[in-house]
């Protein structure tokens, strides 16, 4: 019996030591990684980046993003803003959840459309395309740009496919379920 008890404690050290070497590993990565910020927190710091790109520095982030270089993506905002890398890690990271339009520095935030007045008509017609899988969408309109089809993009992939739908259907001539099944193909 005596010849166990050695082996015994030895094991039960060992286990003890793995046990506080886990738990010690595992606080350090949590103090080490920041923690996930809240969407809130994320769409707000989007809005925060984007006010610091000129329309250039704009195009080409977003085309960096498309592309899937977000390396590239991180190393054009972290020379453009004068920011840490963690900080432009974090804004192009926010940047790609939360698409922001471009908006000049002079440009105030506009206040919500007023449904009263018609849809600005501009003089090309805008193209968006959706597809998922075989299923292909497309909306063709002159009361589109980047920014409006940005906004509708956003409410889509916030949940808000309804508010989404309408926008669509007051900025395109399309009826409310072709919006939906377009809406519906966007929320990758």
């Amino acid at each position: 019996m005596e010849s166990l008890v050695i082996p015994f404690l030895i094991l039960v050290a060992v286990a003890v030591a793995v046990a506080l070497a886990a738990r010690a590993f595992s606080r350090r990565r949590r103090t080490v990684g920041e923690p996930a910020k809240p969407p809130a927190e994320s769409a707000e710091l989007a809005k925060e980046a984007a006010a610091k790109l000129s329309e250039d520095e704009h195009r080409r982030l977003y085309a960096l993003i498309a592309q899937g270089q977000a390396m590239a993506a991180i190393k054009l905002y972290y020379e453009v803003s004068g920011q840490g890398l963690r900080a432009s890690r974090d804004a192009v990271a926010a940047l790609a959840a939360h698409p922001q339009p471009f908006r000049s520095p002079a440009q105030v935030p506009s206040e919500p459309e007023d449904d009263d007045e018609p849809p600005q008509r501009f003089p090309y017609r805008y193209r968006a395309i959706a597809s998922k899988g075989d299923v292909t969408r497309e909306v063709s309109s002159n009361m589109l740009n980047d920014e409006i089809y940005g906004r509708i993009r956003t409410l889509a992939k916030s949940g808000n496919v309804e508010a989404a739908a309408t926008a669509l259907t007051r900025h395109s001539d399309i009826t409310m379920k072709q919006a939906r099944e377009f809406i519906a193909l966007l929320d990758d």
